[in-house]
């Protein structure tokens, strides 16, 4: 039987660890030792910090005058059709060298609507709102 082709180092070292000279395992009654390492010890997770109070201040009631100016005409026309459902126009985005984009909130403040370039609504904009 010819030994295996370990380096000459090795064929004369004893089995350290959980292998007996058997090659056996020892039995699960023995434990695990745990070594302590350079690393720091692990702490537990902190408690998520208290929030800060909010520090916006929300926006003053724009004049709705003000709000209007640079609207389309045909922004106007569908402007002045939803406010008679009780629609009201919360802001207006006005992007560079875009048409403005008025954003219309519901009576309840639940909904929110978009009046394109062109006049029409949009229900489902993707403008991205803070909460």
């Amino acid at each position: 039987m010819r030994t295996p082709a370990f380096p000459r180092s090795a064929r004369n070292v004893r089995p350290v660890g959980p292998f007996l000279e058997s090659g056996a395992m020892p039995s699960l009654q023995s434990q695990a030792n745990v070594l302590a390492g350079p690393w720091p010890a692990q702490t537990p997770p902190r408690a998520a910090p208290a929030r800060t109070p909010e520090r916006r201040k929300p926006a003053p009631a724009g004049d709705p005058v003000a709000l209007r100016d640079g609207l389309t005409p045909a922004q106007l026309v569908t402007l002045e059709a939803m406010e008679i459902f009780r629609w009201r126009l919360a802001f207006v985005r006005r992007p560079l060298f875009q048409a403005p984009i008025p954003v219309l909130f519901d009576k309840d403040d639940t909904r929110h609507v978009v009046i394109r370039e062109d006049g029409t609504l949009d229900e489902h904009p993707t403008l991205k709102l803070r909460g």
